[in-house]
């Protein structure tokens, strides 16, 4: 499971993919800007489904304590928000070394900051660590050394099996976001990728069995 980990302006560590609070729940502003107390009273469940409405927006301790009981790893980002960087990493990582059980599948923490990913290998070394890119940095292979990279996590438009091969063969995998389409994602696989991130996990595995 791949979940986004965002920071709240009292410190707080809560699951949110957006920047902004309109998409996904009855909220309006800035994630970065709500206090916790604000954002917990939302509703994120209702603009999905009218079954779903009045679920809250999920802590990183909830969250873990659920992929616990469903025996599923995880992928967090660290979303962060400029200049609060290092902030997130400082709050979610300890907490999800504490919540997280070490007989289970081992996470991985990954980022499109630097800083974040520089964070997460100081805070919490014994975790993987991944790089989100839209387009592959020119200095990849001097960032997957300094960072002590374990994945490259490119958006699939951008990925090709040249560039896929040359990842792979530094010793690094190589996942892909967002691939909603069956056929897209069998051309990665096929390709040298490990896993590809997407919207519709019931039809992917229908596709792949």
């Amino acid at each position: 499971m791949e979940f986004d980990a965002a920071l709240t302006v009292d410190n707080r560590v809560i699951i949110f993919h957006d920047d902004t609070l309109e998409r996904t729940s009855d909220g309006a502003g800035l994630v970065c800007e709500a206090p916790f107390d604000t954002l917990s009273a939302l509703d994120a469940g209702g603009w999905f489904a009218p079954e779903f409405r009045g679920e809250p927006i999920p802590t990183l301790e909830e969250t873990l304590e659920t992929l616990t009981d469903l025996n599923l790893g995880f992928n967090m980002e660290l979303k962060v928000d400029p200049g609060r960087e290092v902030d997130l990493a400082t709050c979610a990582l300890p907490i999800a070394d504490a919540c997280w059980p070490t007989n289970a599948p081992v996470p991985l923490i990954s980022s499109f900051s630097l800083q974040a990913v520089a964070a997460a290998k100081e805070l919490l070394p014994k975790w993987p660590r991944g790089l989100i890119f839209n387009h592959r940095p020119d200095n990849w292979e001097e960032i997957a050394k300094t960072l002590e990279l374990t994945t490259f996590n490119g958006n699939h438009l951008h990925l090709t099996s040249d560039s896929i091969a040359e990842m792979r063969g530094a010793g690094y995998a190589v996942l892909a976001y967002t691939v909603n389409d069956p056929a897209r994602a069998a051309e990665l696989f096929a390709w040298g990728v490990e896993a590809v991130f997407t919207d519709i996990p019931g039809e992917m595995l229908k596709a792949a069995a």
